[in-house]
């Protein structure tokens, strides 16, 4: 990781856990290629925390937004997940 990433993501956990209480509902937001694959990629990165996963396609259909809500337990698992879904080509984190 860079240490841009890492600055990005340290200043991310602080902003985390001054605005929040932990366990918290927590929603992520992401845009990708409208491509079966991705979707699971992301799918199976929420799996098993009790995820509210839904999607859209754009008006194209060139794209899919998917919205994630988590009651997450700490910041850390935040920004973990973000961390796993930037592995999946084509992900753009909003």
């Amino acid at each position: 990781m860079s240490k841009k990433e890492a600055a990005f993501y340290k200043k991310l956990e602080i902003t985390l856990n001054e605005t929040l209480v932990f366990p918290a509902d927590y929603m992520f937001k992401f845009i990708i290629p409208n491509q079966l694959e991705q979707k699971q990629q992301i799918e199976t990165i929420f799996d098993f925390v009790g995820a509210v996963i839904k999607s859209n396609p754009s008006k194209a259909g060139n794209y899919l937004s998917i919205t994630v809500i988590i009651k997450a337990k700490s910041a850390i698992q935040i920004i973990e997940k973000y961390k796993e879904v930037a592995k999946v080509k084509g992900v753009i984190s909003l």
